[in-house]
């Protein structure tokens, strides 16, 4: 079955391109479009798609409220939401609202492609660029709403460990490499995390791991510098 998305963009010829791009693929079926965030949520309860592929700024509902309410709905869809600037607190917002992932709109069609098939697997697509970046940015000290720590106290050590450079948006591989595990144990970490913490996604976990103080913009965890803009 081939995955089916919605787009969601208040630039019709945006949609336009998008679904030339997406419909090239055998595997990928858009199956709607959206020009603003009210009109998506009717489409994605109707159309149930496998992603929704949503715009973050645009009129009537915007892409935040729009995916905030296609995730409390508890609908199987999942939203990959996109922006023109990497540093965008809207985007930030959708990230919050549940949002598996996060790409910007200059994105080569591989890497967006790419990213569709991650989210409609169950994964997230959160890049080191992005997580340094935007999280860092809009997730500091002094902006940040901050979440109780103990939250965490049902991780174990090792799992805490592991969601720390989880947050650094490193592969499964390259976690294994830096903490000298199998991937096949990093997985096994990274799935009793989310399920300790009633998570979405490793998206969700990055989000967790700022707003509760575990990992802090600026500060140096292992061999990584989080906040560090560019690498």
């Amino acid at each position: 079955m081939p995955i089916t998305v919605l787009l969601v963009d208040d630039q019709e010829l945006m949609r336009m391109g998008l679904t030339m791009v997406l419909d090239a693929h055998d595997d990928i079926t858009v199956v709607g479009e959206a020009g603003d965030g009210a009109a998506a949520v009717v489409a994605a309860r109707k159309l149930q798609p496998d992603v929704v592929l949503m715009d973050v700024r645009m009129p009537v509902v915007d892409g935040v409220s729009a995916t905030a309410q296609i995730v409390e709905s508890g609908a199987a869809s999942r939203v990959l939401v996109m922006t023109t600037f990497d540093l965008d607190e809207h985007a930030m917002g959708a990230l919050r609202a549940g949002a598996s992932g996060f790409l910007l709109k200059d994105t080569p069609s591989e890497d967006l492609v790419s990213a569709i098939r991650s989210v409609a697997a169950g994964d997230a697509v959160v890049s080191p660029r992005v997580t340094r970046r935007l999280l860092a940015c809009f997730l500091s000290e002094d902006s940040a709403p901050r979440r109780d720590p103990e939250i965490l106290d049902v991780l174990t050590g090792r799992e805490r460990e592991v969601l720390q450079v989880v947050a650094t948006g490193l592969s499964n591989a390259e976690i294994a490499e830096r903490l000298f595990l199998s991937e096949s144990t990093i997985k096994s970490h990274v799935g009793r995390i989310l399920t300790k913490l009633n998570l979405r996604d490793r998206v969700q976990a990055v989000v967790l791991a700022y707003e509760t103080g575990l990992v802090r913009p600026g500060v140096r965890h292992g061999r990584e510098k989080i906040g560090s803009a560019g690498r």
